[in-house]
């Protein structure tokens, strides 16, 4: 028997729903877990650097709203773009599917280009902006300067990534971050510690670019090659204003998650910073390094699921859809319940992972279980989200990543603390706005997407309104 084509063999609309989400979602989701460690092994690093491991570990989270906001942008144009391309890719059409990932691929390098130079020029300001004190700056300043001389690898690696899982090679895109991850740890303790180059903290930047910069070559050497089922093509790497506003709109939910964790992370600092001073600012930076991990895996459940939602759509399969929605939303539930039960019986732990100073943990223990008290409502809204993005339902997609963060949280994170509740407020509002924020997200899929579904037939044009 003849061997398969990469077409036939990634073709969504054949076998098991669970097992094409799984042969996704499996690879997705060690190589989020992996992208984490990034940034977490330089925290776990300099969270142990002799006499200055408490400056070091809130300088770095003073720097983690920026690299939010890289990573928006990065998400802006392969969230947008990769769910596009998995539905041309379900209607047949190859060549248009080819299009849109090089049109994304431009606009990566030039969002890239301008990123860079606009926090290099005015890095200072917004440094103090986001909570650096005069005692923490020398260490954020020193993360930041290198980090950003890589944001092009961090842009290419991440943006253009999901258009390798959306081919159906989960495992290749996995190793995107796997190598990066590797290296990356190899790196750390060389380059920061005394027995090695002794450089601190700007060490650790150094070993996170060049790690970003091994992946974004990886990425190119895969999607340049013969292996990759999309390619990118020199003519189709151009910007097309009809394609761009498509990966824009389809984009902006992935773009306004990232921005508005950049804007909470910033409102929480500064609230932190008058309320409890560095040592809380320090505690937020464990809480949001070990959400990152427990969050990791929700994400990759749920990109997993999108291409093979987008292909089944694009098919006009409706009720392999159906069935997609349901699977991916079975899987957030059983894995956001066993992180969130992790998180309430072993918070110390957790905790020494980062810093075992008595402060740190005594303020920390109790925060974190207020943060994670309602993580598996919050963990419903990213599988909402996902089935609206994979089915390019853009606007309520955009809508409910603005409505959690900006519309409920930020402004309990000043309201709370103000009113009595003083740092405490702070993680009040985050736990607040899972439940609100996360149950309004999911009950809404479940009424404007999911139970419409219920009445279209396979083979049936789609309403105008749903048309991609």
């Amino acid at each position: 028997m003849a061997a398969l084509t990469p077409q036939k063999k990634n073709d969504f609309s054949q076998g098991s729903i669970p097992r094409n989400i799984m042969g996704l979602a499996l690879p997705m989701t060690a190589a989020q877990l992996v992208n984490v460690l990034y940034s977490l092994v330089d925290r776990i690093y300099l969270g142990r650097l002799p006499g200055s491991s408490h400056l070091a570990l809130t300088g770095i989270g003073i720097t983690m709203p920026i690299i939010s906001i890289i990573m928006a942008f990065a998400n802006l144009c392969g969230t947008g773009g990769a769910p596009l391309c998995s539905i041309d890719r379900g209607k047949g059409d190859d060549e248009d599917a080819e299009r849109i990932m090089g049109n994304a691929f431009a606009l990566l390098l030039l969002l890239g280009v301008v990123l860079t130079a606009v926090f290099l020029i005015w890095k200072e300001p917004i440094l103090y902006l986001f909570g650096a004190s005069d005692a923490t700056f020398p260490y954020a300043d020193g993360y930041m300067t290198i980090y950003l001389t890589g944001t092009l690898f961090v842009m290419i690696s991440l943006g253009m990534n999901p258009f390798i899982s959306a081919q159906g090679f989960g495992r290749t895109g996995m190793f995107t971050v796997v190598l990066g991850a590797v290296v990356n740890i190899v790196l750390d303790p060389i380059f920061i510690f005394d027995f090695g180059l002794g450089m601190g903290i700007r060490g650790a930047a150094l070993a996170t670019v060049i790690s970003q910069g091994l992946s974004a070559i990886w990425v190119l050497w895969f999607l340049l090659g013969k292996r990759a089922i999309l390619r990118l093509r020199l003519p189709f790497i151009r910007l097309n204003l009809n394609q761009t506003k498509e990966i824009v709109a389809l984009g902006l939910s992935g773009f306004c998650m990232n921005m508005t964790n950049s804007l909470v992370q910033v409102v929480c600092n500064a609230t932190l910073k008058v309320y409890g001073g560095d040592l809380y600012v320090g505690v937020m930076t464990i809480i949001n390094s070990l959400r990152e991990v427990f969050f990791m895996p929700v994400h990759g459940m749920n990109n997993g699921a999108q291409p093979v939602e987008g292909y089944n759509y694009g098919a006009r399969l409706y009720g392999r859809v159906r069935e997609s929605i349901r699977f991916a939303g079975a899987l957030t539930i059983g894995y956001a319940g066993f992180f969130w039960a992790v998180a309430m019986l072993f918070p110390e732990l957790l905790i020494r992972i980062f810093n075992s100073e008595p402060e740190i943990i005594a303020a920390g223990v109790p925060a974190l279980r207020i943060y994670f008290a309602l993580f598996i409502p919050m963990s419903l809204q990213t599988a909402g989200q996902s089935a609206f993005v994979g089915l390019s339902r853009a606007k309520q997609a955009i809508f409910f990543s603005l409505f959690r963060k900006v519309v409920i949280n930020a402004p309990l994170t000043v309201i709370l603390p103000a009113l009595g509740m003083g740092a405490t407020g702070v993680f009040v509002a985050e736990a607040i706005s899972q439940l609100v924020g996360g149950l309004a997200c999911f009950v809404t899929m479940c009424l404007t997407l999911y139970r419409p579904l219920c009445f279209l037939k396979d083979g049936e044009e789609p309403p105008a309104k749903w048309r991609h």
